[in-house]
């Protein structure tokens, strides 16, 4: 992973639906998760689960964050699917 990247990390069904572990994109100044997120639910298919009704949980550097959390170059942003109890 080059210095101007940031690791997108999936997991659980995430992982298994979108057939990869992990990512690289180009960080660029105001980027958030959020953004991360809409940049990849463009792909369409399973990646268009990464944005609607079923909220994806995201971590920053291994921190619980918000879509509209900042991330930069560097940073490790990982994405999994809300925890379902019973």
């Amino acid at each position: 992973m080059s210095a101007n990247t940031i690791t997108v990390r999936f997991f659980a069904r995430l992982r298994e639906e979108l057939d990869t572990e992990q990512l690289a994109v180009e960080a660029r100044p105001g980027l958030t998760a959020g953004d991360v997120m809409a940049d990849l639910a463009s792909r369409g298919g399973a990646w268009s689960q990464l944005q609607g009704e079923q909220p994806v949980m995201i971590a920053i550097n291994q921190a619980m964050a918000k879509p509209g959390s900042g991330v930069q170059a560097g940073d490790e942003l990982a994405l999994f699917p809300p925890v379902t109890g019973g």
